[in-house]
């Protein structure tokens, strides 16, 4: 089993920025493909961010400019960079890694207006 263990959400006012983290058990980051999800209140889970093992990138629409995906492969862990954060984007963000479909437990992101 690949554990996931997402880290780095918290409470931040409209216009600031968080770094989230999700660190994987065993080398995978470098080799997979690794997804950032999010699900608010109400609604379905959607993708956020996405990198592949060639380092190729792909966005939201609506975090677009604002949200850096990225990877350290010597650490196994995933990152996503969030600036200029909206009220829209309060949700539980989840790791997630095509290897094997494993999922994170979820990181709380709140954004106050």
């Amino acid at each position: 089993q690949v554990q996931l263990v997402e880290s780095g959400g918290g409470l931040v006012q409209a216009g600031g920025s968080l770094r989230l983290s999700c660190a994987a058990s065993i080398s995978i980051v470098n080799t997979n493909v690794m997804d950032w999800y999010r699900q608010a209140p109400g609604k379905q889970r959607e993708l956020v961010a996405r990198i592949t093992s060639g380092g190729a990138t792909i966005y939201a629409d609506s975090v677009k400019g604002r949200f850096t995906i990225s990877r350290d492969n010597a650490k196994n862990t995933v990152y996503m960079q969030m600036n200029s954060l909206k009220p829209e984007d309060t949700a539980v963000y989840y790791c997630h890694s095509w290897y094997g479909d494993y999922w994170g437990q979820g990181t709380q992101v709140t954004v106050s207006s």
